[in-house]
Parts: C-alpha cells; structure tokens; sequence
C-alpha cells in the first residue's frame, strides 16, 4: 500500500483535491466505524499507532506493534474489508514515551520500538525526535533532532524487507503526542523558513548517515497549520494564515504535509486543509469522544427503558475507575473539583479514552449493550437521545442494536474527513 500513499501525495500537489485521513486510536468500535467507511467507500483506510499507545513494551494498550497488526487484521476480516486496503502507520516514533530517562537510554528504547514497528510490516513511518530527555537541553536543536530521526531510520532501514521498505514522515507539531497540558492559545501555522530550515537540516543529515535511497521515501512533513483544540474550544484553520506555508511545499518535490490535531475542525476547514497541501489529516480524539458520546447517550436510554437494578451505570462507572487511577488526566484537568469532574466526562482532549480497555469499563459496557440488545429501546426514546441515529434507523440505514448505534455516530464523524479528502462515496 505504500505506492497507494505516494499516489495520493501526488494527486495532492497536482490538483489539491486528494488526501486521505488517519485514525489514530485503538478503541475497537472506532476501528470498526473506520473499516465500515472504508468498505463503504472503496477506500484505502490508514490507521495508526502511537508511541505511547503501541509499543516494544506494550504501551498503554498491552499492544506490542505485531500484536496491533493482528488485532486491525482481525477486525478488518470479521467485517470483510480487504486487508491489502488497510496500511498501517507508526505515529511519533522516538523517545517521548522514555523521556524521563537519559537520552541514551531513551534512544536505545525507542530504537528497538522503530524496529519492531517495521518488522511487523508498518509501512508508514513518522520519525519524531523532537522531545527533550532529562540530560537535555529544554529545547532541542534541530541538528540534534535531526541526527536522533536519522539514527532511528537507520534502525528502520536495516529492519526492513527490502522488497517493502517503509515511507517516511518527519517532523513535529506543538504540543507532545499526547495533548497539550495547558490552556489554548492563538496557534500560529509553522514559518516558512522554519519548514526550509528543518528539511534542509534533516536532508543533510540523513545523506551523511548514507540514507540518501531513504530520503527519497520521505513523503510528508509534519507542520502547524494553526489548527488546535483544548477541553472545550477550537481553533479553526484559516487558510489565509497558511497561505505561504501552503505553497511552499511545492519547492519541495515528492512532498506533501501531514496535519495533527485536527480533531474538531469542521468539514469545510478539512477541505480547505486538503486543497492547502495537508494531504494526510490525523484524527483520534475526536473519534472517541463521538464514541463516549453515543455510549453516554445509550446509558441515558438505559435508565429511562430498563429497571434500575439492572442499568450499567456506565458513566458513574467510568468516572470511578478515571479518580481510581488518575494517571491518564491528573497533570491535563485543572480547576475545582466540579470543573475536572467535568472536564473528566466533557473535555474534548478526552482523557477519558484512556480507559476503555480497564476490565471493569469493559464489563460495564458489555451490560449495557447486552440490556439493550436483549430489550431494544422504542424509536421514541433513540429520538430524544440519539436523534441522528433514530433518522438513520426510520430510513432503514441503520438497525436498532447499540454496537451499531456507536459506531454509527463515530461514523458521522469519519464521513466528514472522507468527503474533505476526495474519498467518499456518498
């Protein structure tokens, strides 16, 4: 599939109305939304891993990179979606999981996670060295930065099938993979001198390192289109703030950029990104959060259609399990008591997203959907709830079953990146 992402990269730069989208989540009823898109479409369907979700060690998932691969190929052939559509993406591969230790010890770690991402057949790679260790200075040089992504291509290249060797991205955005720890401010879309600095800077480095054959399969680069969002604002792209950045990507043959955050953003912001060049549009929070929002939705349904000794208690579940451990959203929630618990269920960064796979949310969830798959609710109560589900179903598109009632919703969401990237069927 990697000739199918140098294609759209291409198409992009030639007439700006071709991109294509990554889900960046692990949640199994977004992947499965994501695949269903696709099958609808008769797309190709990127998804990726993080650092920290995905990784040698596990990651936050317990998913080692060829235990991801098997899970999406499973998925993907439950739902009978071809599994040569599907192509796969390493998202901020570097140290930033192992930041906290010394950069030797956390280049050694992340050295290992690039390899067995490319051995488990990743086949788009972003290299992100960017982040400071603890025996680093708080920001690093960009001949640093440069010289730790072509240490770790290296790792990669001699790692690869050499009859499929992986694309590669580069660059960084603000904040650290992960999200921002503070509150949104006006965000300012990358210089052009800065993107011209750091292409230069990595081009030089990786030709001293011999990986010349290497950086003819860099692809994109990483910038700020000025695009962010926090717990409950956006910051929407405005293509008249981006318009040198956006044309000087065509300097650069065989180029195109890809765009983080860009969760929240409206369909028409996602189009005008596609036609700027920002072939690739990385998605996930807000994928997750339409899918906490369907299953709060259905709770809400629960309590008012099933008998109270036998409701889920999904939500009070969640926030329990979320102040039990609050690894995942402490540092990222401030104010009163009353704010985070707010923010706990209604922050668009979704910190919530973290623990879904925790047994007991898990089981939670299982006893919601078995209520109301063994009691389907009345289309009256899904139109106070769920109403766009409840259209979907009065037309005959949709079954009244709640796994697909979820990812229905998440789908809404999927569809607006599918039109914007000139994929969509419909």
């Amino acid at each position: 599939m990697s000739e199918v992402l140098r294609q759209i990269v291409a198409a992009n730069r030639a007439d700006r109305g071709r991109g294509i989208y990554s889900i960046c989540s692990a949640h199994p009823l977004v992947i499965e939304a994501a695949i269903l898109q696709a099958k609808a479409d008769g797309s190709p369907l990127l998804i990726e891993a993080t650092c920290n979700q995905v990784n040698h060690q596990g990651g936050y998932t317990g998913m080692s990179p060829q235990d991801f691969r098997a899970y999406v190929h499973a998925i993907a052939e439950r739902l009978q979606f071809p599994v040569e559509r599907l192509i796969l993406g390493g998202d901020h591969l570097g140290p930033n999981p192992w930041r906290g230790q010394p950069a030797a010890q956390a280049m050694d770690e992340a050295k290992a996670m690039v390899a067995a991402y490319v051995r488990a057949g990743f086949s788009k790679v972003h290299l992100d060295a960017s982040m400071s260790c603890t025996d680093d200075e708080q920001t690093l040089p960009d001949e640093i930065v440069a010289e730790r992504a072509a240490q770790l291509c290296m790792v990669a290249e001699a790692a690869a099938d050499p009859g499929a060797p992986p694309l590669y991205v580069i660059g960084t955005e603000v904040p650290v993979p992960g999200g921002a720890h503070e509150e949104l401010q006006e965000i300012a879309a990358t210089r052009v001198d800065d993107l011209a600095r750091t292409l230069a800077i990595q081009r030089q480095t990786f030709a001293s390192r011999g990986l010349a054959p290497a950086w003819q399969r860099v692809i994109g680069v990483v910038v700020q289109p000025g695009v962010e969002f926090d717990h409950s604002a956006v910051v929407d792209y405005q293509p008249k703030k981006a318009r040198a950045l956006s044309a000087a990507i065509l300097d650069y043959p065989g180029l195109a950029y890809e765009a983080h955050s860009t969760d929240y953003q409206t369909e028409a912001a996602l189009t005008n990104l596609v036609k700027d060049h920002f072939a690739i549009l990385k998605v996930g929070p807000a994928l997750t959060y339409a899918a906490r929002e369907a299953i709060f939705a259905l709770s809400y349904i629960e309590d008012e259609w099933i008998g109270s000794g036998l409701v889920s208690n999904i939500r009070q579940l969640l926030d329990e399990r979320m102040r039990q451990n609050p690894h995942y959203w402490d540092l990222y929630y401030a104010g009163s008591e009353g704010e985070r618990g707010f923010a706990r269920k209604y922050s668009f960064s979704d910190r919530s997203r973290y623990y879904w796979t925790d047994p007991a949310v898990e089981a939670g969830v299982a006893t919601l959907f078995r209520n109301l798959s063994d009691y389907p609710p009345p289309i009256t109560v899904l139109s106070q709830f769920l109403p766009s589900q409840y259209a979907a179903l009065r037309v005959g598109k949709l079954d009244n079953e709640p796994r697909a009632l979820v990812r229905h919703r998440i789908g809404e969401v999927i569809a607006g990146y599918t039109r914007a990237c000139g994929l969509s069927r419909q």
